[in-house]
């Protein structure tokens, strides 16, 4: 009888133990998915993809790209937004989610208080490139152009309250300039038709507008990063140029659910920081104009925070609604 009980205690621990075992495993145990705000191809899905493909590599686990582009990012930040909190959803987010605040009254989501945010991955800074048609070859020419041609040019962009667009407001705003801003579904369209002739300005990003200034299609007068950009080592930054401190980029980086657990905030982050620490990410990433950045989930909160501050004065300036 003792024999039979302790084997029925034997038996009873350890189904006990087997029975916890799915609680224990190690994350991840499965797939995770990697949610984008844009179509397959664009410069951001470009990057995300490096990055994904690294994640993979190093967690052991497949980490899959899944597409959903619409309303300037808000469709796939609503759908993590509501995801569960394990960490197999993660938002491949950009600046979008800090323009968005601004732009619309009404969101599904919170993006201060819906989710927790991982890392700071990279940013892509705007290049500004005009029509060869223009007889500047400089970005003090291009001001002191349209200064004795007010609101006779145009620029297109991404859409408006894009990045693209908000860039160049706040460029020409700062020099008190005029021009007439059309806004594009998509860089692509804002592009050709202003290597067509029909705008005269943009301020796109610069792996998007890199083929056509190579090709002497545009001509690239500045960028908007701090620092000049690997990939256009002679051209100027405003800020070394005509606007000291000027910086703008579409800068991207991971967000979870806000109840993920802390310890797998920690995991992803640790991932994503070896991953930007890679000699071959950081050569991929260095072909498309991104610039791997990095930082502690702390960094990243408080980085978002300073950006929705930044842009809500910005929109409220620009009157742009998209409501």
């Amino acid at each position: 009888m003792k024999l039979i009980t302790r084997g029925l205690a034997i038996a009873c621990a350890l189904f006990g133990l087997a029975g916890a075992a799915p609680a224990q495993t190690a994350y991840p145990d499965k797939p995770i998915k990697l949610v984008l705000a844009f179509p397959p191809g664009g410069p951001t899905d470009l990057v995300a993809r490096v990055l994904a493909q690294k994640l993979g590599e190093q967690m052991g686990q497949t980490v899959i790209v899944e597409n959903k582009p619409g309303a300037n990012g808000n469709i796939a930040a609503e759908l993590v937004a509501k995801s569960l909190p394990d960490g197999y959803t993660v938002f491949y987010n950009t600046s979008a989610v800090a323009l968005s605040p601004a732009l619309y009254k009404k969101l599904g989501y919170d993006v201060l208080s819906d989710f927790a945010p991982v890392a700071l991955t990279a940013v892509i800074p705007l290049v500004l490139a005009v029509h060869p048609s223009l007889p500047v070859t400089t970005i003090q020419e291009f001001i002191d152009y349209l200064k004795v041609n007010p609101g006779k040019f145009s620029y297109g962009s991404a859409g408006n309250g894009n990045i693209t667009h908000l860039g160049a407001f706040l460029m020409l705003q700062a020099k008190g300039l005029s021009a007439a801003h059309i806004p594009y579904k998509g860089s692509a369209p804002a592009l050709m038709d202003l290597v067509g002739g029909q705008t005269q300005f943009t301020t796109d990003t610069v792996n998007s507008a890199l083929p056509f200034i190579k090709e002497k299609r545009l001509r690239a007068l500045a960028v908007t990063s701090l620092t000049r950009t690997s990939v256009l080592p002679d051209v100027p930054t405003l800020n070394e140029t005509v606007m000291p401190g000027f910086e703008v980029g579409a800068w991207q980086g991971l967000l979870v659910p806000a109840k993920t657990s802390p310890e797998i905030v920690k995991r992803l982050n640790a991932e994503i920081l070896k991953a930007l620490a890679s000699s071959d990410v950081r050569a991929k990433l260095a072909l498309q104009g991104a610039e791997p950045l990095g930082s502690t989930p702390t960094e990243y909160g408080a980085y978002i925070k300073s950006e929705v501050d930044r842009w809500i004065k910005v929109v409220k300036q620009s009157g742009v609604t998209l409501d």
